[in-house]
C-alpha cells in the first residue's frame, strides 16, 4: 500500500502554447493533467515514494485520461472514484507577461466537488504514513465533509498530515469564506506549505515571522513559506531560516509549488526526525527548491515534475540565487 495519500482535486489544465500572454490572447492550448494534490502524488512517485491519489473525476474521457496518467507514473489510483453525475474539472491557465498566472475554471459542478465521505478509502489511509491535502476540496459539500473525515481518520491512525492552502479565490463565494476554509485545513495539519501571498492573505501581515505567530498552533511541526524567486523560509518550534532559490529560465510555473511539496515530503517520509535537525532540513529545502525550479522548465504541471536523478543532476550544476527566475511558487 501507499506511504503517502494525496487527496483532493484532479483536473485538466489547458496551458497556452506561448508564454507571456493572457487567456484572451492565447492562440492555442495544450492539454496537461493537473490539480495540486494529483501533482504532488506524481511528484512523490517520481521521487521514489509509493503514493496514492484519493478523490473523484468524471466517468468521461478526461477522467480516464487522468487516472491512466497517474497510474503510468506509478501512483496507486485504487482510492480514485468516478462520477456519472458530473464531468472532470477543467482549468485554463496562462502565464502573463508580468509573471502572474491567470486561471479560469470549469466546475459547475465538477466531479471532484461531489466526492463524499462514503467514498473515502479508510483502509488505504490507515495503512499510510502521510496524508496530504489542499484547500480546494474544502470549498463546498460534500467534498468538505469527505476531506475532513479523511483527515480525521488519518490523524487517528497516527499519520502525518500535510496541507497546502493553495489559494484560488475565484472558486470561493468570497474572500472571508476562502480565509475561513483555508484556516480550517491548516488547523488540522502537522506540516504546512504556503506561499508568501497566501500567508499575507490569511493573516494580513506581510512580515513572515508575524504571520507565522498568527498561524501557528501546537500540533504544527513545520511551516514552509515559498517566496517564488526568493526561495523559501522554514519555521519549526525550535528554529527558523531561509534557503535561496535557483536561477532558471522559466517556461510555465504551473505545478512548481506542488513540486516543492513533493520534494519536501519525500525527505520527511524518509526520516521524520529531519524536521528537528536544522542542517539537514536546510538541505531538504534546497532539494525541494530544486524540484520546484525544474518544474517550471516545461509546460504543464505533471509533465514537468522531475525524478530523483534529474534533481541530482540539476543540483550538481546549479548555483543558488536570491534573484532566481521562477523557482518554487
Amino acid at each position: 500500500m501507499a506511504q503517502a495519500i494525496c487527496l483532493g482535486e484532479l483536473l485538466i489544465d489547458f496551458v497556452p502554447t506561448v508564454t507571456g500572454t493572457g487567456l484572451i490572447d492565447a492562440p492555442a492550448f495544450i492539454k496537461a493533467p493537473g490539480g495540486a494534490p494529483g501533482n504532488v502524488a506524481v511528484g512523490l512517485a517520481r521521487l521514489g515514494v509509493q503514493s496514492a491519489f484519493m478523490g473523484k473525476v468524471g466517468d468521461d474521457v478526461f477522467g480516464h485520461f487522468l487516472a491512466q496518467t497517474l497510474a503510468d507514473t506509478g501512483v496507486d489510483v485504487r482510492p480514485l472514484r468516478f462520477s456519472a453525475e458530473a464531468r472532470t474539472a477543467l482549468a485554463f491557465v496562462s502565464l502573463r507577461a508580468d509573471g502572474e498566472r491567470e486561471f479560469m475554471f470549469y466546475r459547475h459542478p465538477s466531479a471532484d466537488m461531489l466526492f463524499n465521505p462514503r467514498e473515502v478509502d479508510v483502509e488505504a489511509i490507515q495503512q499510510a504514513k502521510l496524508l496530504h491535502f489542499g484547500s480546494i476540496s474544502l470549498i463546498g459539500e460534500p467534498s468538505r465533509s469527505a476531506t475532513l473525515y479523511a483527515v480525521d481518520t488519518a490523524r487517528d491512525a497516527g499519520c502525518l498530515i500535510s496541507y497546502d492552502p493553495n489559494l484560488r479565490l475565484p472558486l470561493w463565494p468570497d474572500a472571508e469564506a476562502a480565509r475561513n476554509g483555508m484556516l480550517l485545513g491548516l488547523k488540522k495539519a502537522h506540516v504546512v506549505k504556503l506561499s508568501d501571498d497566501e500567508s499575507e492573505f490569511l493573516t494580513g501581515f506581510s512580515d513572515l515571522e508575524t504571520a507565522r505567530q498568527a498561524l501557528w498552533h501546537d500540533d504544527l511541526k513545520l511551516m514552509v513559506v515559498t517566496r517564488g524567486r526568493a526561495g523559501c523560509v522554514y519555521f519549526t518550534p525550535e528554529f527558523s531560516g531561509a534557503v535561496e532559490s535557483f536561477t532558471v529560465e522559466a517556461i510555465d510555473a504551473t505545478g512548481a509549488g506542488d513540486g516543492f511539496v513533493a520534494g519536501l515530503l519525500q525527505g520527511i517520509l524518509a526520516d521524520p526526525a529531519i524536521i528537528q535537525d536544522e542542517t539537514r532540513l536546510r538541505e531538504l529545502c534546497r532539494f525541494a527548491n530544486a524540484v520546484g525550479a525544474i518544474a517550471t522548465l516545461k509546460r504543464g504541471a505533471i509533465p514537468a515534475l522531475p525524478d530523483r536523478e534529474q534533481v541530482r543532476e540539476f543540483l550538481n550544476r546549479a548555483i543558488p540565487d536570491r534573484a532566481a527566475i521562477g523557482s518554487c511558487g
